[in-house]
């Protein structure tokens, strides 16, 4: 049984599932989850492959079937409902506040991603209040999708942009960041005809990548949160703001770049230093070579 469902947890409901599942309510993707597990054990219950392995006679095992089923039940159920915390508070956080990893402010090197929706106000204007927040949210979850297969975390969604990091030793394994940019990317291209359908217009992004010590601790009281704090921070979001200028959509810091432990998986441009707010010298940054219509 817990082979079964392990299997079902990860390769259906984290998998194909996992976006059509996200569409629901908290009640009612835990009730969506919950009901096929127990129809699973219930199943597994009724035909008892673990008892026939064992030896055992199937008639003393179906003679307690309802209790059985039951008590798997309302076990799957506080499980799913583990899975849904998880889900909306995120596994990594969750860990980090159980275990008070961040209670005292700590520093740790870190690769920043900052992945921007382009021309989200024109959309905002077009579309309106409501169509563009389910755009939002349909865009996002799209993205969080590669997010998970390149092992980021989620730092926050702020507006129209998300935030996503890699511990250094993480992020630098096969240049993790800009592969995750890049599926970002191609699951835009790959979704294009169901935006079209649903909002007439496909989003794309452009993005910025920086690297360096990051300053992490938790703050507040009610509503507590684990907050990110730094030069880096700051030095990623104008990162993001002049990739609008460059073709491509997309720039890097040398820093984030000197620290992946392969080659990028594309072409990359030396820009230069160029000129950044709240940075008296500037800053070393590298571009891609590909179109901005197709990225940015």
């Amino acid at each position: 049984m817990s082979a079964v469902l392990g299997a079902v947890e990860l390769f259906i409901f984290n998998g194909p599932m996992r976006e059509w599942l996200g569409r629901f309510s908290f009640s009612s993707a835990l009730a969506i989850r919950s009901a096929i597990y127990a129809a699973i054990i219930g199943l597994l219950q009724w035909l008892q492959p673990g008892e026939l392995v064992a030896g055992l006679p199937p008639e003393t095992a179906r003679a307690s079937f309802w209790y059985g089923f039951l008590y798997s039940a309302a076990v799957s159920v506080l499980f799913n409902f583990g899975f849904a915390i998880t889900n909306l508070i995120g596994a990594r956080s969750l860990r980090n506040f159980m275990t008070g990893r961040y209670h005292a402010p700590v520093e740790e090197n870190r690769f920043v991603l900052f992945v921007d929706i382009a021309g989200s106000t024109g959309l905002a204007e077009s579309l309106g209040g409501l169509a563009i927040h389910r755009l939002l949210d349909r865009t996002f979850r799209l993205l969080t999708l590669s997010v998970v297969d390149y092992r980021g975390e989620v730092l926050n969604y702020v507006g129209d942009e998300v935030i996503v990091t890699w511990p250094e030793r993480e992020g630098a394994v096969d240049c993790r960041p800009l592969r995750c940019f890049l599926a970002m990317r191609d699951g835009l291209v790959r979704a294009a005809g169901q935006f079209e359908r649903e909002f007439s217009v496909v989003p794309r992004i452009r993005g910025s990548l920086h690297f360096g010590p990051v300053i992490i601790g938790e703050i507040g009281d009610v509503k507590r949160a684990i907050v990110f704090n730094g030069d880096v921070m700051n030095t990623a979001a104008r990162l993001e703001e002049l990739s609008r200028q460059v073709d491509g959509g997309f720039l890097a810091s040398r820093a984030a770049m000197q620290r992946f432990s392969s080659a990028p998986p594309f072409a990359v441009r030396d820009l230069g230093r160029l000129p950044i707010r709240g940075r008296v010298d500037g800053i070393d940054v590298v571009g891609i070579d590909a179109p901005i219509a197709a990225i940015a």
